[in-house]
């Protein structure tokens, strides 16, 4: 067996090792079971983001929103609508619920047009700290990288995740040192938007 069909089998069980589901009847997983298990969730929207609502034949009903940093947008007849976790098509059921009272066989589109509160921000010591704009969605890891990597001075086993949910705030310990080494891969969190990495 030459070295590259032992590279191939050594990847092949490293994929079923990690997930036994993309093994099947002892073949490696198709380019479509991969793909299946490696599909996201569904775009949840974020204030600072903005969508674009029209409803069919009315022309005063028609127009782009921003989400604000409350989570909510206004729109006409249907008020204060909440946006802020929310896929695009909840937020289109909410309006064409609080619409259909006033206007009968109503239609409504909701679109994302722009995702501007989709970010998460990296300080400390990074290359290139600050905030950036993640579609759809990074862990750990691709953060640091997008954050240029970390100094030589970076404390890499005391990395903290900051969260806060509503007024709940979380610190998430992170050892870089752990997944080098191929250990603790748990810790490789997708990162939410607000979520700032601090390295010390």
């Amino acid at each position: 067996m030459d070295n590259l069909k032992i590279l191939a089998l050594l990847i092949s069980f490293s994929f079923s090792a990690l997930n036994p589901a993309l093994a099947v009847d002892g073949e490696t997983a198709t380019q479509e079971k991969l793909l299946a298990a490696a599909k996201l969730d569904p775009y949840t929207v974020n204030p600072g983001d903005i969508l674009l609502i029209s409803v069919w034949k009315e022309d005063d009903l028609q127009g782009e929103v921003l989400v604000r940093p409350d989570g909510y947008f206004s729109f006409p007849l249907a008020g204060e609508v909440e946006a802020t976790g929310k896929t695009v098509d909840e937020i289109r059921r909410d309006i064409t619920e609080q619409l259909q009272r006033y206007i009968p066989d109503i239609v409504v589109t909701v679109s994302a047009q722009q995702i501007g509160g989709n970010k998460v921000y990296v300080i400390g010591q990074v290359n290139r700290p600050g905030d950036f704009l993640v579609n759809p969605r990074v862990d750990v890891m691709q953060a640091l990288a997008l954050a240029g990597g970390m100094t030589p001075f970076a404390d890499v086993n005391d990395i903290t995740i900051l969260r806060r949910k509503g007024h709940v705030r979380m610190a998430i310990p992170f050892r870089y040192r752990d997944l080098e080494r191929g250990k603790r891969l748990e810790q490789n969190i997708i990162l939410q938007p607000g979520d700032v990495v601090v390295v010390p």
